[in-house]
């Protein structure tokens, strides 16, 4: 009875993050068009072949979520490796932080964020895959 009760759990937890995923990537490629990145990525799926997605101008980090660093401009930047380097791409522009309008600020945090989240779902699912081609090289799953 107690391992029809776990996974139960490990199901209602895979759906959970499968609605998760589901809402965030439209809410991703919402945001990818709002604030203008769509004009320096064409597809929005070129925007996973970035390494990361960093922001100047503005803090993501807890305790300092959202909170501006005066002086600097607000800017989101893409990193890339081209040509075996890793290589910082502008991919939108808004001026000096201070300036912006708070929503514009909180956009931009939540963008950084959900790509952040949607990027970790990709490296699940590619070490997932991984594993699936070992398990099939080894002859059993895995």
């Amino acid at each position: 009875m107690e391992a029809l009760k776990r996974l139960s759990q490990l199901v209602e937890e895979c759906l959970s993050l499968e609605i998760v995923r589901k809402r965030n990537i439209e809410r991703v490629k919402e945001l990818f068009e709002r604030l203008g990145i769509d004009e320096k990525v064409e597809r929005f799926g070129e925007l996973f072949e970035f390494n990361a997605i960093n922001v100047t101008g503005l803090s993501l980090q807890p305790g300092t979520l959202l909170q501006i660093q005066k002086g600097r401009y607000l800017q989101i930047i893409g990193i890339k490796k081209v040509e075996g380097r890793s290589k910082n791409i502008n991919l939108r522009y808004f001026g000096k932080v201070e300036k912006c309008d708070p929503k514009t600020i909180e956009e931009v945090g939540e963008f950084i964020i959900r790509w952040r989240l949607e990027k970790s779902f990709l490296g699940v699912d590619h070490y997932k895959g991984v594993l699936d081609e070992f398990g099939q090289k080894v002859g059993r799953t895995l």
